[in-house]
């Protein structure tokens, strides 16, 4: 049996250990009891950020969006897409850089829509500009891939 995942509840953010072969037997968290996938990704502030990125054992992949921006617009349904296709591996999450500001700020996000993959605290990629599903998901995959 491996060593258990650090996996933040997307939900109550509460830290769940999960053993790496039951993510795919849809494991539920241990405080809320909600479902610690559900195939969409998760709003993030800045209250519960951290929790996904420094505790979490699980890839971050963040959307940094904004309401007014139509290109993040357009690529809203890609991402919740490529939620449902890269979990349970990776988190997918959602930085609204309006109401957020100071993530926006502390990670240098100049446009919008912008991707970033995180693991443990530490930035692996990012993208600038809107993708499709596909697109999100070989991207995703080949960052991952590339610093295993």
């Amino acid at each position: 049996m491996s060593e258990a995942l650090h996996i933040a509840c997307p939900h109550c953010h509460a830290l769940n250990r999960v053993p790496p072969e039951r993510l795919g037997e849809a494991p539920a968290c241990g405080r809320c009891h909600r479902a610690l996938f559900d195939a969409h990704p998760v709003e993030l502030g800045v209250d519960h950020f951290a929790i996904h990125y420094t505790r979490s054992d699980l890839p971050l992949l963040v959307d940094f969006w904004a309401p007014w921006c139509g290109p993040c617009q357009v690529m809203a349904p890609h991402f919740a897409q490529a939620a449902a296709l890269l979990e349970p591996r990776v988190r997918l999450a959602k930085v609204n850089t309006q109401n957020e500001p100071t993530l926006g700020q502390q990670f240098g996000i100049r446009s919008i829509p912008t991707l970033a993959l995180f693991h443990h605290g530490r930035e692996l990629a990012r993208q600038a500009g809107a993708m499709a599903t596909a697109d999100i998901v070989r991207w995703t995959q080949q960052h991952l891939v590339a610093r295993a």
